[in-house]
């Protein structure tokens, strides 16, 4: 299940959702795609998307997808 704010989405694996215009997914536990761009990302790691202004974090199994400044 997916949980939103205006700033932020919380996903799970398995799971994809949008954050306003930018497509977010959890593939598998690992690795995401946000605004088309892949990457894997570690427990614990935030990572900044290069092609779309969104970040994520990774809090074990919860992925938070958010609006970069």
């Amino acid at each position: 299940m997916a949980e939103e704010t205006t700033n932020t989405l919380t996903l799970r694996p398995g799971k994809h959702d949008k954050l306003g215009l930018y497509h977010c997914g959890v593939t598998y536990e690992g690795f995401v795609v946000a605004g088309g761009e892949p990457r894997n990302i570690k427990d614990g790691e935030e990572i900044t998307i290069q092609r779309v202004p969104l970040k994520v974090k990774r809090d074990g199994s919860d992925y938070t997808f958010m609006r970069a400044a």
